[in-house]
């Protein structure tokens, strides 16, 4: 007899769930209550198989459909095809489903937000507020929170608060509610361990625009803060929530649209006015102070020098090696390093025919050997002492054809464009973005994910509210950290893709993104005739800069090969 899989059972007994409630379907998110994109809690891989950072299924009584964005429509065929009809977000809906207005779908008010909801299922169906136990149990381990000092800050957390006390009585406004756990941590200059990627405790937050301010936290984690140092802050158990809020004076709140649940809507809509759903800190916290850019700057430095030592290696390994051996060499690379703490997101090591799938995730099953001709796609980031890192390099340790050497360098000129462009006439990443693709877009190609995202400061490698996307017009200024990984992938093939982290600074009045990533890219790839004289002088400077950066700690051979790609 065949063995039933996890995931199988799990649908069934969701399918049990649906027809005791008289439901017609239900939905499951990958986040949990905190809303964060990594979390130990992941209820959508746990159904679906799907590893993706992003996406929500639902599950009817005769089907099962997983909704991902265009960087997983590929990897969720491969991982959740079998058990799922894979659409993509925003454009598909299940042509079968056009006309399900009585339907009723069922969801958990604690994991969904209204935004999610009226963006997905408004006028769908007739959405229920219900929750399915999925029986989640983490390892009983507290980890205790930890404050950062205002040196490496840049700014006081009272300072901190004062600005956003500021911001309030500017717009009128008496609360904020802060249900992001990364803006609560930035507010307050701390730091913990309940995420497997970043630095972070799950906490949120009530601030009053003139009396005492609450932090819902588990008291447990709190043991070494020292608390004289939050003044005006009471410390709440993270269940007092609505006990708290019915002792508020009536007054006008503001809201997070991004991670305000549905339950804690309501709660706050029962007695409140609700006059915004942005919260200011997103904005605010993009913009980093001198002190977080030059410690995020000397944490690539250390990821520089891991980064180069592990190109060279592969360039001169002549062993054979799988997927996972290989992102094992680089982590070891890392740790190297006495300021690096762990990865900021697993590590996508794509080669061949893997490196198509955008965020690919080896295991057991899909774990190559990377032959010598392989186009290898290695995408990684660390957490370090104090600065959060991302890169992306393609790199071949033999020949390939002229085809995939001409398409990494149309890559290779859309990545210098965004970094080259004037900021004043791109001023947002819309306009950067169209920059990026219009080298591949000249022949017809494309990829169907952003050009790059906003990063945190020894925080999540996502950040918003900053990207550069056909859909962001966030205005770029001074400060904001971003992403700059333009791409192309053929399925079944290879994929390409050249990622830096940069940064917007300021000289002589004038914007200009600086590099914060200092690892050669690989020159065995490029037409150099492709490319113009301005490029050509972009890609000499930039080389030119990793070995003025992190050449003292190469050893001579690896020393000799980054002279040589000086061209």
């Amino acid at each position: 007899m065949a063995k039933i899989s996890k995931e199988i059972k799990m649908i069934k007994k969701i399918k049990k769930f649906i027809i005791k409630n008289s439901l017609d379907g239900y939905i499951i998110p990958k986040n949990d209550s905190y809303f964060t994109e990594y979390s130990n809690i992941n209820n959508l891989e746990k159904i679906t198989n799907f590893s993706g950072s992003a996406g929500f299924a639902l599950i009817l009584k005769n089907k099962n459909y997983l909704f991902v964005d265009g960087r997983y429509t590929f990897q969720a065929e491969q991982q959740s095809g079998r058990n799922f009809n894979i659409l993509e977000i925003p454009y598909m809906w299940p042509k079968n489903l056009s006309n399900i207005e009585n339907h009723k779908i069922g969801f958990d008010p604690k994991l969904f937000t209204r935004d999610i909801l009226e963006k997905y299922f408004e006028n769908k169906c007739n959405l229920i507020p219900i929750c399915f136990n999925f029986n989640n149990k983490l390892k009983e381990k507290i980890n205790y929170i930890y404050q950062l000092s205002d040196k490496i800050i840049g700014e006081s957390s009272t300072s901190k608060i004062t600005r956003i006390k500021k911001y309030l009585r500017k717009n009128k406004i008496n609360y904020l509610y802060i249900s992001a756990s990364e803006n609560v941590n930035w507010l307050l200059n701390i730091r913990g361990k309940d995420l497997p990627n970043s630095p972070q405790a799950n906490c949120k937050m009530i601030i009053s625009d003139t009396g005492k301010s609450f932090l819902f936290v588990n008291s447990r984690k709190i043991l070494y803060l020292n608390r004289n140092k939050f003044k005006n802050i009471i410390f709440c158990e993270e269940n007092k929530f609505f006990h708290i809020i019915s002792n508020l004076k009536i007054g006008v709140f503001c809201i997070d649209k991004n991670t305000c649940s549905v339950f804690e809507n309501d709660i706050l809509n029962s007695k409140f006015k609700i006059s915004s759903n942005i919260d200011p800190i997103y904005e605010i916290k993009s913009i980093k102070n001198s002190s977080e850019i030059k410690n995020v700057a000397n944490a690539h430095i250390e990821d520089g020098i891991a980064l180069t030592k592990f190109l060279y290696w592969y360039k001169n390994n002549n062993k054979k090696i799988t997927e996972k051996k290989l992102e094992k060499k680089l982590e070891n690379f890392r740790k190297k390093s006495k300021y690096y703490l762990f990865p900021s997101f697993d590590t996508i090591a794509g080669s061949g025919p893997n490196g198509a799938i955008i965020h690919y995730k080896s295991n057991n099953q899909t774990n190559r050997k990377i032959k010598k001709n392989d186009v290898l796609l290695v995408d990684s980031g660390g957490q370090y002492k104090w600065g959060t890192t991302d890169v992306t390099r393609t790199i071949i340790s033999g020949m390939v054809s002229d085809k995939i050497k001409n398409n990494f360098t149309r890559v290779l000129k859309g990545h210098i464009a965004v970094t080259t462009c004037d900021i004043k006439k791109n001023f947002n990443g819309y306009l950067i973005d169209k920059l990026a693709r219009k080298p591949l877009n000249k022949v017809g190609l494309d990829y169907s994910h952003g050009t790059g995202h906003g990063v945190g400061f020894f925080l999540n490698v996502h950040e918003g509210p900053q990207s550069i996307s056909k859909y962001n017009k966030i205005k770029i200024k001074e400060g904001m950290i971003l992403s700059n990984e333009p791409g192309y992938y053929l399925k079944n093939k290879y994929g390409i893709r050249i990622e830096n982290l940069i940064y917007v600074k300021k000289i002589n009045k004038k914007l200009i993104f600086k590099n914060l990533t200092y690892a050669p890219i690989d020159i065995d790839l490029i037409n150099f005739k492709m490319l113009t004289k301005k490029e050509k002088n972009y890609l000499f400077d930039y080389h030119l800069e990793v070995y003025s950066k992190i050449s003292n700690y190469l050893n001579r051979n690896e020393k000799k090969w980054l002279i040589s790609l000086i061209k």
